[in-house]
């Protein structure tokens, strides 16, 4: 399974966790499956609030609204296009799943992009998806172009 990322989305990705560091970001992937089901294009990301209630240096979530606004503009558009997962950035972490990950984990269609950051830039992208055991992360390819 691939997930194609357009370059800017992966920039705009890296911008907001240096930004945000040393707290995570996160934000909503818009995209499309193809038929057969091996291969994501995302289109869009939107940042979202961290609104954990949690240390938001270790743990994130996603602002509700934003996550009910991307869902009935997807419905309006109608065109096979929806939420297809999130982003979030491990300050001073590896980009890939936490056991914090895990344990919050609860769409398995969801596709998981994590980006590590550092006080000076955000770095290495991983993409990822809930396994069907539900009890750990496969890891995808990404090709970002």
């Amino acid at each position: 399974m691939t997930v194609r990322l357009p370059v800017a989305i992966a920039d705009l990705i890296r911008a907001e966790a240096t930004a945000a560091y040393p707290l995570e970001c996160c934000g909503l992937l818009i995209g499309q499956w193809s038929p057969d089901g091996q291969m994501l294009t995302v289109i869009e990301a939107h940042p979202s609030k961290n609104v954990t209630d949690g240390d938001a240096r270790r743990g994130f979530e996603i602002d509700p609204k934003l996550r009910f606004d991307l869902m009935r503009q997807a419905q309006a558009r109608a065109d096979g296009t929806d939420i297809v997962g999130h982003w979030h950035s491990h300050p001073d972490g590896p980009a890939e799943p936490s056991a914090r990950d895990l344990a919050a984990a609860y769409e398995p269609e969801f596709v998981w992009l994590i980006c590590r950051s550092t006080n000076e830039r955000a770095e290495n992208l991983g993409a990822f998806r809930l396994n069907d055991a539900k009890d750990s992360f496969d890891i995808l390819s990404l090709a970002v172009d």
